[in-house]
């Protein structure tokens, strides 16, 4: 449907955007302009447009898909009236966004920005099987060519269905904008206001928001001019990231140890990922930090941190992403000697902690009030314990220590009464001497995932609940050749999902499913990690 110009469009000599039944729409395009030539087929399949309103009171604009669930696009298409505040929350006229492969999904819920013309939009249903666009890190500088795409219309269609493009170069930026003008006759027009502005390798630097309109169709003849304002997103990583970690359903929080701090990071379940932000600077620093273990108690994931100098710290990232501020476990716990790793397990709304100190393995619990016990020995005879993992099943604690390089298992049974330590080689076959454990606890079963011969082979073994086992299985097929500094395991919505840091600096994860087939393995990105990912541990989630 036509979209008309509002009155007092005028702004600073800029065509406002959005703004009631009459919203004006911009969009951004090369010399195949957002006013000109249609991009390739599969070319921008993360551009969306957006449909707001119905009948009479119909908009459009343009949005960008940066996961299954979110769309980036401009705050002032869903404006009730030219530059007001646009609530969070459900918009207040019925939104469609329509996916590259035609596909409809209705827009649930808002997440607006205060200080710039930006909104997140959640699809009520995900875009599956649609690569989210990449986020740019850093601002073009002036001069810098950039594209920019969108459904508005052209110099010849009124409502095109497929993505234009054109050219744009920077010619200033401020705090929060980027002023750019068209090449050649390249325009953003009505109905492109919320589209991408993309750098050369393709990653997003802004969101249109307003232009001179210079030739669109429909548009002032005697305008000339194809400047426009976009709005900068490159530095508004954090902000987005915590906005998509907020989104229904399960995910995959990921502890990663890089250079001297300690940086979490979240799968959500469409399997992308967030950027990794710096716990310490979340939750206050402890001057280093070398090892972890997390757990998930509903929305909340539980942070364990083993600093520099040996001393053991909890704080926990609520659901809502903020977090609390570290607290000193030996303190409420008693102190450990020679602390050298830590596991951690939700079973209800307790955390059990395993901790590896002096050769030996400790146990301790903190309620869901908060409130520790003591630090209690565990390992019994087991002499030279490296490495322990935990896992929950049926309300038990399950614990794997490893003693002289062997793996070896005992429960916690719901009434705090221990089994024996029973040794796990002679039940699920020998390997190479371990290095690294992870546990994890699905259905009736405990998962066993293990890296031997200094990290270069990874096995995969479990217990069912009546205490058989399974051999050991060669997890090469899965993960391929690789050298694992860590490995970790999380049950996350009933099936196993691994997660390797690997000696050539990069993260893998796969999932096992129910019907016991294995995911090709997945390089994470690492984005916000300053160095090469070490010691990690995972958790899930539900939001």
């Amino acid at each position: 449907m036509p979209i008309h110009r509002p009155r007092a469009a005028r702004m600073s000599g800029l065509l406002a955007t959005a703004g009631g039944v009459t919203a004006c729409l911009v969009s951004a395009a090369p010399v195949q302009a957002i006013a000109g030539p249609e991009s390739a087929a599969g070319q921008y399949a993360a551009v969306v447009r957006l449909t707001i309103g119905e009948e009479a009171a119909v908009r459009g604009c343009t949005g960008t898909l940066l996961d299954a669930s979110w769309v980036l696009t401009a705050a002032s298409c869903f404006a009730a009236t030219p530059g007001s505040a646009v609530p969070a929350g459900k918009p207040a006229l019925k939104s469609v966004a329509t996916l590259s492969d035609g596909r409809t999904a209705e827009i649930a819920e808002l997440a607006p920005r205060t200080d710039r013309d930006l909104v997140l939009a959640r699809l009520a249903t995900p875009a599956a099987g649609i690569t989210g666009i990449t986020l740019a890190a850093a601002t073009p500088d002036a001069g810098t060519d950039l594209t920019a795409a969108g459904f508005g219309r052209t110099r010849t269609e009124w409502a095109p269905r497929k993505v234009h493009t054109g050219t744009f170069t920077v010619k200033a930026s401020d705090a929060t904008t980027l002023s750019v003008t068209g090449k050649g006759t390249d325009v953003i027009c009505k109905g492109d206001t919320g589209g991408p502005l993309l750098n050369a390798a393709g990653a997003l630097v802004g969101v249109n928001s307003r232009s001179w309109q210079g030739g669109c169709l429909g548009g002032d003849p005697a305008e000339t001019r194809t400047d426009a304002v976009s709005v900068r997103t490159d530095d508004l990583r954090e902000w987005i990231d915590g906005v998509r970690s907020s989104t229904p359903g399960w995910q995959t929080k990921a502890l990663v140890q890089s250079g001297s701090s300690l940086y979490q990071a979240v799968r959500l379940t469409d399997g992308s990922w967030t950027g990794f932000v710096d716990v310490q600077a979340k939750a206050s620093g402890l001057n280093g930090i070398r090892s972890s273990a997390t757990a998930g108690v509903n929305g909340d994931a539980h942070v364990l941190a083993i600093s520099d100098s040996g001393g053991l710290f909890h704080t926990i990232r609520k659901q809502d992403g903020t977090w609390g501020r570290f607290g000193d476990v030996f303190s409420v716990a008693n102190a450990l000697g020679s602390l050298t790793q830590v596991s951690a397990v939700s079973i209800g709304h307790d955390v059990h902690v395993v901790a590896v100190a002096d050769g030996k393995a400790f146990h301790t619990v903190r309620s869901s009030a908060g409130h520790w016990v003591p630090f209690r020995l565990i390992s019994g005879s087991l002499a030279n314990v490296t490495a322990a993992g935990t896992a929950s099943v049926r309300g038990e604690l399950h614990v794997g220590l490893v003693s002289g390089g062997k793996p070896y298992h005992s429960i916690r049974q719901a009434n705090g009464n221990w089994l024996g330590w029973g040794d796990v080689a002679r039940a699920a076959s020998t390997t190479g001497p371990i290095t690294s454990i992870s546990m994890a606890g699905s259905g009736d079963e405990t998962h066993f995932v293990v890296a031997t011969d200094n990290g270069t082979r990874q096995y995969h073994a479990l217990r069912n609940f009546n205490g058989q086992w399974s051999v050991f299985g060669d997890l090469k097929d899965v993960l391929g050749t690789v050298t694992a500094r860590s490995v970790s395991a999380a049950s996350v919505n009933g099936e196993l999902q691994v997660a390797v840091t690997t000696a050539d600096g990069k993260l893998l994860h796969t999932t096992r499913h129910t019907d016991r087939t294995w995911d090709a393995p997945v390089t994470a990105p690492l984005t916000g990690l300053p160095a090469v990912p070490g010691h990690l541990s995972i958790t899930a989630n539900y939001n």
